[in-house]
C-alpha cells in the first residue's frame, strides 16, 4: 500500500490524559502539574490522501492565569505549534478541569475550526469526548472539551505489550461503532490514531479530536469514511501486534520490516487471535483492494460494524482468584489452652465431661455424705434413708448447675474471616476521577501509602450537583458473606467536620450503575482515622462500594491544597 509520511507536529488534544513524550502529574495542590510540552510525532496519514495548509497568524500572546470568557482560566500550555496553542484550564463557573484550543481569529483555519468544533458538539455521543464551547471573541477562537484525568491513551497503553483479544475485541467495536455513528451524521475524524483513542478507568473506549483535529491542521481527504475505516484497522493492528502497519515507526510504535509489504498480525507476533488479525486486515484497504486473504474489503465503519457482528463474541478472560491463607488460631478451653482449632469441615470430638464429683466441690460432697451417713446410723433407718436421698438430691443438682455454668462462660463463638481483595476500581458517579491509579493502595497491607481524594471548596457534606460522592468498588474475587468493613483514615475531624463512609452490594465494578440501584449494607459517620463499618443482616456479594458522602476540613500538604479531603489505607473486609 502507498503510504504517506510526514515530519508534521502533534497536537497533545489533552483530554485529561498525558503528552505523548511526558505525562503530566495529576496530584498537585490543583490535581493537575505544571507540565509544559511540545509534542511531535510521525504524522501517518494511513492513506488518507490528507493535506496540510500552514497557518499564517502568530500565535496569540497567552500566559497562566489568563481567563477566556471571564471563565475559563488558562493554567499549563501542552501544546503550541502552527499559530495555535492547546492549555489544560479551568472552568471556574463549574470548578473542573477542560481543554482549551485557542488560535487568532485571523488564521487562515480559524473559520473551519469553528465550523468542525460545532458540529461536533451538535453530535453529543458519549463515545467521543466531548466539545463544551466553540467561541470567537476578542481576537480570539477558542474551543473547550472535556478532561478526562481517568483516561489513557492507546499509545501509553501498547508501552507494555500488545492487549488481551477481549480488549483488542472491544476497542475496535466500540470505535467502529462511535465512527459509524458519527459518518451518518456526515462527521469525519481524519485523525484517529493511538494518540486520540483513550480508555477510561471504567474500562471504556472514547475518540478525541473529531473533526477539530484534523482542521486544526486543514487536513481534508475526499474519502472520509475510507480514510477513517482504514485507521480503524491499523489501531487494531497496533493493538494486536504492539507495531505500526507501515515501514516507518510511529506513535511510540516499531514499523514493520521494509520490502516485505503488508502482513498479518498472526504472522507478527504468535498467539494473535486469528478472527482479529483477519478484521484488521479487511480494514486496511487499497484502492479497494484488500490485504485480507479471504474475506471482502471494509471500506466503511458501518461495513466494519457489520464485519465485527458476524464474528463469534470473544469473551472475557475468567478472573483468577487465589484462595484466602488459612489463619490459625488459639483458643482456650479447658484442658486445651495453646491447641489450634480444628479445620473447618473437620470431625470434631465431643468433650468428655470428667467422672462425677471428681472435682474439689466433690470431694467436700463426698466427705459431707459420710458424716452424714455415720450421723444417720444413729437416728433410725427412716431417718438414714431419707438423709441419703436429700443428699443425692442435693448432689445432682450440684453437678446440674456446675454444667450449665460451664456452658455459659465457654459459648462457642464464630469467628470473623479475613476476605480478600482480588482487585478495586474507583467508583465514578460524576465529574472527575480522584486517584484511580492509586486504589491498590488501600489494601496493600502497607499504613503508608494512600488513595486520596482531590481537596474540595464546599463541606463537609459534598454536593450532588456537582459531586455526590468518592469512592471505590472492591472486587472479593467470588461472593462472599460481608459482615464489616475496617479502614484507616488518613485526616480526622477535629479540624471541622467529619467523614461519612457507607457499604453498598453492587453488581460489577463499572460506574454505569447507580448508586442508587445498589443495596445498603451499612453506613458510619466518625471524627476519627479508625472506622469500622458494619453490615447489618446476612448478606452475600462479590462487589463492595466504599462510597464517601462527607469529607473533613485538612490543611495543605504536598499533595493537594486546603480544604475538604480524605484519604483511605488499610481497608480489610471480613464475613
Amino acid at each position: 500500500m502507498a503510504e504517506r509520511s510526514t515530519a508534521a507536529v502533534d497536537v497533545a488534544d489533552n483530554s485529561g490524559d498525558k503528552p505523548l513524550t511526558a505525562q503530566a502529574d495529576q496530584s498537585t495542590a490543583d490535581g493537575v502539574a505544571t507540565n509544559r510540552e511540545r509534542d511531535t510525532d510521525n504524522d501517518e496519514a494511513q492513506g488518507s490522501g490528507g493535506t496540510e495548509r500552514p497557518g499564517k497568524a502568530s500565535p496569540p500572546e497567552l500566559h497562566s492565569g489568563h481567563k477566556l470568557a471571564r471563565r475559563y482560566r488558562l493554567e499549563d500550555c501542552v501544546t503550541r505549534l502552527d499559530g495555535f496553542s492547546s492549555w489544560r484550564a479551568v472552568d471556574e463557573k463549574l470548578r473542573r478541569a477542560v481543554g482549551v484550543h485557542v488560535l487568532p481569529a485571523d488564521h487562515a483555519r480559524a473559520r473551519s475550526v469553528l465550523a468542525a468544533a460545532r458540529s461536533a458538539a451538535l453530535l453529543g455521543d458519549p463515545r467521543f469526548v466531548q466539545v463544551l464551547d466553540a467561541v470567537e471573541e476578542n481576537d480570539l477562537v477558542y474551543v473547550v472539551h472535556e478532561w478526562l484525568p481517568d483516561a489513557t491513551e492507546l499509545t501509553t497503553l501498547l508501552t507494555t505489550g500488545p492487549l488481551e483479544p477481549h480488549d483488542a475485541y472491544q476497542m475496535v467495536s466500540q470505535i467502529a461503532a462511535a465512527m459509524a455513528a458519527a459518518h451518518r451524521e456526515g462527521l469525519a475524524h481524519l485523525r484517529l490514531n493511538p494518540n486520540a483513542v483513550l480508555r477510561t478507568s471504567t474500562g471504556q473506549w472514547r475518540i478525541r479530536g473529531l473533526a477539530v483535529n484534523a482542521a486544526l491542521r486543514g487536513i481534508s481527504s475526499d474519502t472520509p469514511q475510507r480514510t477513517d475505516t482504514e485507521a480503524i484497522g491499523a489501531l487494531l493492528y497496533a493493538a494486536l501486534t504492539q507495531r505500526w502497519p507501515y515501514e516507518n515507526d510511529a506513535y511510540g510504535l516499531s514499523g514493520l520490516p521494509k520490502d516485505i509489504g503488508l502482513i498479518a498480525p498472526d504472522q507478527v507476533r504468535a498467539g494473535v487471535h486469528r478472527g482479529l488479525s483477519e478484521l484488521s486486515m479487511r480494514a486496511l484497504v487499497n484502492d479497494g483492494a484488500t490485504a485480507s486473504r479471504h474475506e471482502a474489503a471494509c471500506a466503511t465503519p458501518e461495513e466494519l460494524v457489520k464485519a465485527i457482528g458476524e464474528m463469534p463474541r470473544i469473551r472475557p478472560p475468567e478472573p483468577a482468584f487465589t484462595a484466602p491463607p488459612e489463619y490459625q488460631r488459639t483458643t482456650y478451653q479447658q484442658g486445651s489452652y495453646g491447641r489450634s482449632a480444628p479445620h473447618p469441615g473437620a470431625a470434631q470430638p465431643v468433650p468428655t465431661p470428667p467422672p462425677p464429683l471428681q472435682s474439689r466441690t466433690g470431694r467436700a460432697l463426698k466427705w459431707a455424705v459420710s458424716a452424714l451417713l455415720i450421723a444417720a446410723l444413729g437416728l433410725g433407718s427412716w431417718q438414714l434413708a431419707d438423709a441419703l436421698m436429700d443428699q443425692g438430691s442435693q448432689s445432682d443438682d450440684t453437678n446440674q448447675t456446675q454444667t450449665t455454668d460451664s456452658e455459659d462462660k465457654n459459648p462457642t463463638a464464630k469467628p470473623a474471616k479475613p476476605l480478600t481483595i482480588a482487585g478495586a476500581t474507583e467508583y465514578v458517579a460524576k465529574g472527575d476521577a480522584q486517584a484511580p491509579e492509586d486504589v491498590a493502595k488501600t489494601y496493600d497491607g502497607s499504613s503508608s501509602t494512600y488513595w486520596r481524594t482531590k481537596s474540595f471548596v464546599d463541606g463537609p457534606e459534598m454536593k450532588p450537583s456537582f459531586k455526590p460522592g468518592v469512592g471505590i468498588v472492591y472486587d472479593l474475587g467470588s461472593e462472599q458473606r460481608v459482615s464489616a468493613a475496617s479502614i484507616g483514615l488518613k485526616y480526622p475531624g477535629n479540624s471541622g467536620g467529619h467523614t461519612t463512609i457507607t457499604l453498598y452490594a453492587t453488581d460489577s465494578t463499572s460506574s454505569a450503575t447507580p448508586v442508587s440501584s445498589m443495596r445498603r449494607l451499612g453506613t458510619l459517620t466518625t471524627t476519627g482515622t479508625e472506622a469500622t463499618v458494619k453490615v447489618t443482616g446476612a448478606v452475600k456479594t462479590r462487589y463492595v462500594l466504599v462510597w464517601l458522602t462527607a469529607l473533613p476540613y485538612a490543611p495543605g500538604d504536598s499533595y493537594s491544597g486546603a480544604g475538604y479531603k480524605q484519604a483511605i489505607t488499610d481497608l480489610k473486609f471480613t464475613g
